[in-house]
């Protein structure tokens, strides 16, 4: 029995715009499945409909087995953690962790040994008497998980929890996530723009576009074998190149292609772009006949390379991936 379920969901808006459009989705028990899509692409609408916080136009959703389209948010056991914390300010982290279950009337004893577990397993014990105005952005994104993990839910809801946070708090962050949840096994539904996120954190990733599911499979198969032109350039750094060869959309990702010299690969061409990325270099090639094509190369930090340089490229033929020109879908397999 699936944790979650989406069938045939649609969401329309009263202006008429289509934010998801008969998505079926299955979320197993104890997975973390993170929707990946750009902005617009429906992927906090999704996470709104399950929590209950939207009504779906048409279609069904369940939780445990059990039909909930019609339940209200209070009925569906689940927990949501926003980007924005929405902590109470004028509490303090022990009042922020204990308030939604004191609200459920919880016996105060069970509150506060909850509140100390949770507590201790988020290393934030030694923050409960603070106030959020006195934690760090880590701290306080720490404190809005825990209020989530001490009401122990059915399943978590995730909506880009981490967006406010700077790079290196990010990836500690992250770090810390996936080491929770593979402690706990809970089920977890994770939203974000952000493909390094959903590739280190997922189970498995649902990449979206329009309110359209385009592509669900774990991070190495989307990163492999991804299904469609759209998929291929919004997963993945740098981004794949793509381009028309004999009526066939034909990519292959920047670490799949070798700079040579003139003449020794399968295409000719001259360095326009040098990008230093610290333990790599991104170089940027116009190839081809008439040099019309710019292909992106990642080489060693330490290659010697200018600009005008005159190059060849030679590509790994066992790493090419094939499109569709029509439709944009996978052709190779």
């Amino acid at each position: 029995m699936s944790a979650i379920a989406l069938h045939r969901v649609t969401k329309r808006f009263e202006t008429g715009g289509l934010a998801v459009d008969d998505l079926t989705l299955e979320v197993e028990p104890g997975e973390l499945l993170v929707v990946l899509g750009p902005s617009g692409s429906g992927k906090s609408t999704v996470l709104r409909l399950i929590a209950g916080l939207d009504e779906p136009t048409a279609g069904e959703i369940h939780i445990g087995g059990r039909d909930v389209t019609s339940d209200p948010p209070q009925a569906r056991d689940l927990a949501m953690v926003f980007q924005n914390y929405a902590l109470y300010p004028h509490k303090t982290v022990r009042d922020n962790l204990a308030f939604g279950l004191r609200m459920r009337r919880v016996d105060p004893a069970e509150v506060a040994a909850r509140v100390d577990d949770t507590a201790r397993l988020l290393e934030i014990d030694a923050l409960l008497d603070r106030k959020p105005a006195q934690l760090s952005g880590g701290q306080r994104q720490r404190v809005a998980l825990g209020r989530a993990l001490v009401r122990q839910p059915r399943a978590f809801l995730l909506d880009e929890p981490l967006s406010n946070l700077d790079p290196i708090l990010r990836a500690s962050t992250r770090a810390e996530l996936a080491l929770l949840h593979r402690r706990l096994g809970t089920t977890m539904v994770y939203v974000t723009h952000d493909q390094e996120e959903a590739m280190t954190l997922g189970t498995r990733i649902a990449v979206m576009r329009d309110g359209r599911l385009e592509q669900l499979d774990t991070p190495l198969e989307v990163f492999r074998r991804p299904a469609n032109v759209f998929v291929a350039r919004f997963v993945g750094s740098p981004a794949m190149n793509v381009w028309r060869s004999a009526g066939v959309d034909v990519g292959i990702r920047p670490h799949d292609v070798e700079l040579t010299a003139p003449g020794a690969g399968e295409a000719d061409g001259r360095v326009e772009i040098v990008e230093q990325l610290g333990a790599a270099t991104l170089v940027h090639v116009r190839a081809g006949a008439p040099h019309t094509e710019l292909v992106r190369v990642v080489v060693a930090a330490d290659r010697a390379i200018a600009v005008q340089e005159r190059v060849g490229l030679r590509l790994r033929p066992d790493r090419l991936h094939s499109f569709d020109e029509r439709t944009g879908q996978r052709l190779s397999a």
